[in-house]
């Protein structure tokens, strides 16, 4: 009796693993059959898939060097393995304090003050039912985005200097120019706004194409309901934003440590150092300039981990918050 149990048990498991075999090569022959359907379409993503390998993921080798006291001559696997010497180098430097927190205020004041810009401009563009204004308007919104930063910076450089237009009408009321341009003080106010000039209108644009979608029916009954325009704005336009809002805030804040090193660069001087010096012109300056090359690898992985922490933390906390809205 019992063999026959035993017997009867055994096949059941024969017959259960033979039936996941045959599911798992099933599975294994649609998505053959899938791809073979579709292979033009993976051709075509062939040479950008390639390209990710080459410039995105083979270079992370590089990040060797900030475990090591990195030598040119004897290359990433011939130079002495040092291991956390430069990151502990860097975190009790004197000039750290100043350049993470030069970092992060500049960060987060331009994620706060130049995040809700674009979905204003695109909230008010969406209300502009001319066609030609609306263009023209676009268009006006979205050209600075193609002027390079570096004529942007030599812009300010110019209108900002002691003999300068706006340094001109300063004169007329206070009797003497403002140093703009070399005060410590104005280096984050006239780098934000800058950047709102020169983007904003740019960042708009996937909010624009948001709102194209809305029925104006939903506007058009509202009106008939006797909605005002800020009621309709709350309860039509920005519940059909909210989920690039929160996928835009999301990324915006992940990457709120790698805020651009060329513009800090080009607009730092010997006397608005103390609020320029950013982690990223530092790791310029130590790597490219002062040639240590360990030390700043060490740095700009530091950097990369900070910003890979905060995403996650901000993804987690906005799913929490939104019901699960999140990347």
């Amino acid at each position: 009796m019992n063999n026959t149990v035993e017997m009867n048990s055994n096949l059941i498991e024969e017959n259960d693993t033979n039936e996941k075999k045959l599911k798992k090569k099933s599975k294994y022959k649609s998505k053959l059959s899938k791809i073979k359907e579709q292979r033009q379409l993976y051709l075509l993503l062939l040479p950008a898939f390639i390209l990710t390998i080459v410039f995105k993921y083979i270079p992370m080798y590089g990040i060797l060097i900030g475990f090591k006291d990195y030598n040119p001559l004897y290359g990433i696997t011939g130079s002495e393995w040092v291991g956390f010497k430069h990151f502990m180098k860097f975190l009790t430097s004197p000039n750290f304090i100043d350049i993470f927190m030069n970092t992060l205020k500049l960060s987060i004041f331009s994620l706060i003050i130049s995040f809700p810009i674009p979905i204003i401009i695109a909230i008010m563009l969406n209300m502009v039912r001319s066609k030609t204004n609306k263009k023209n308007i676009q268009l006006i919104l979205y050209a600075p985005n193609f002027i390079s930063v570096v004529v942007v910076v030599g812009m300010l450089f110019i209108l900002l200097s002691p003999t300068g237009p706006i340094n001109q009408l300063v004169t007329i009321f206070t009797g003497e120019p403002i140093m703009f341009m070399s005060d410590p003080k104005y280096f984050r106010t006239i780098y934000i706004l800058s950047g709102i000039w020169q983007g904003a209108g740019w960042s708009s644009i996937i909010y624009v194409a948001a709102l194209a979608n809305v029925s104006p029916e939903l506007h058009e009954a509202a009106l008939i309901d006797g909605a005002n325009i800020f009621q309709r704005i709350r309860h039509i336009d920005l519940p059909t934003l909210k989920p690039l809002m929160v996928i835009s805030f999301i990324l915006a804040a992940g990457g709120i440590m790698s805020i651009g090193f060329e513009k800090a660069y080009l607009m730092q001087t010997s006397m608005n150092i103390p609020t320029s010096e950013i982690i990223a012109t530092y790791v310029y300056k130590q790597g490219l300039q002062a040639g240590d090359y360990g030390y700043s690898t060490a740095i700009g992985l530091f950097n990369t981990i900070i910003n890979v922490i905060l995403l996650l933390t901000v993804n987690k906390v906005v799913k929490h918050i939104n019901e699960g809205e999140g990347l």
